[in-house]
């Protein structure tokens, strides 16, 4: 009896030996279908917004996703804020989560596929050498913050990680502004590790450091071997074009002419500007600013996405809405023609803002053409 014994289980350890060498590769290895290529951003409702209560509630609904979808965009990034989220002793603030979780929803009935992005946290703003000084950002030299950070995204984890990996991407930072590259490189690699003990497979998007700028993410330490990670770079040169007249910069103090494409200031403008704006100025009136301008660029950022095997994503640029239409529009059109050619997914900034083309207090387009040219480059393939 005990020579069948052994027999029986030799059969049982051969065959789970057989199993073991056939089995189908682990969900953690596998390539999501996370695919992207024309969306927008809905940026100031659960970021730079004071809205709360039913202002908040009624900012954006699910008649905004529709409109996206029959409109012919793919996906949105939908930017968070720490201070809706949770308040200052670290307490969730439902209704922000709420709002968020219908956004993804609304996200996936509508066939639009979603990257959330942790845009502000209290330890860093990527405005605040800007506005407040360098002291403001603390996360690049506490080991608390950065932390603090982690912690943010293990509690946004436990809420999302039931969506799926090929319908929700998570975007762990905006526009990192670090004193050294290294110091991003370090916390990417930190909170890349602790995402994945969590969610192995869940899509990732990750910029480079200053801004998340395409002049810096050659200095990118891209995590090896993960395929389930999107490159991002923002873009908004030149800024005297996209940020003509935009108060909250020093180019938007300049009242003359732009030109594009071309040399952006003529001699003749740049002498009747203020004296004050010059040294600024200066710069436009050498160089050409055109297609091939964008397309030099963008070539560390599409190198970056070549040498990783990884999807490349601009995940804001677009023009002020006070700048003069016809250059918008001719600027726009240089950037999709750019994004098609180098297969570059996209998401404007922004939906309905400052920056943006539906107006939702008149609940009517602010500017159609701008939308008729964003539908016109490259759709996502099915």
């Amino acid at each position: 009896m005990r020579k069948y014994f052994y027999l029986f289980a030799a059969l049982i350890s051969a065959t789970l030996i057989l199993s073991s060498c056939t089995e189908q590769p682990s969900e953690a290895g596998k390539v999501n279908d996370f695919r992207i290529k024309r969306g927008t951003n809905l940026s100031h409702w659960l970021s730079q917004s004071e809205e709360r209560g039913e202002a908040r509630q009624q900012h954006i609904q699910e008649d905004d996703f529709e409109r996206l979808e029959q409109l012919g965009f793919d996906f949105v990034r939908i930017p968070i804020d720490e201070v809706q989220f949770w308040d200052e002793e670290g307490n969730k603030l439902p209704e922000a989560w709420d709002l968020l979780t219908m956004a993804l929803d609304m996200s996936v009935k509508h066939h639009l596929r979603a990257i959330v992005d942790l845009h502000i946290i209290r330890s860093h703003y990527f405005n605040a050498v800007n506005e407040e000084g360098k002291d403001a950002n603390t996360l690049f030299t506490s080991e608390e913050s950065q932390q603090q950070l982690i912690n943010m995204w293990y509690q946004l984890s436990d809420v999302l990680k039931g969506y799926s990996n090929d319908s929700v991407a998570y975007e762990f930072m905006n526009e990192p502004v670090a004193d050294d590259h290294e110091q991003w490189n370090q916390l990417v690699a930190k909170v890349h590790k602790a995402l994945r003990e969590r969610e192995p497979q869940r899509t990732l998007v990750i910029g480079s450091n200053l801004w998340q700028s395409s002049e810096t993410i050659k200095y990118l330490k891209v995590p090896e071997g993960d395929k389930n990670i999107i490159l991002s770079f923002h873009y908004y040169n030149p800024s005297i074009l996209t940020h003509y007249g935009a108060w909250w910069t020093p180019i938007g103090k300049y009242t003359g002419k732009v030109n594009y494409p071309g040399i952006l200031v003529s001699k003749e403008d740049y002498e009747a500007a203020p004296d004050s704006l010059k040294p600024q100025l200066e710069p436009y009136t050498k160089e050409e600013w055109n297609i091939d301008r964008i397309r030099s660029d963008f070539k560390d950022a599409i190198a970056a996405a070549k040498k990783y095997d990884l999807q490349l994503f601009c995940g804001e640029w677009g023009v002020y809405e006070p700048v003069d239409r016809d250059l918008a529009y001719k600027w726009t059109k240089d950037m999709l023609a750019v994004f098609d050619e180098f297969d570059i997914a996209w998401t404007t900034w922004c939906y309905d803002a400052d920056f943006g083309f539906w107006d939702q207090k008149k609940n009517d387009y602010k500017d159609k053409g701008l939308v008729d040219i964003l539908m016109s480059g490259k759709a996502l393939e099915k």
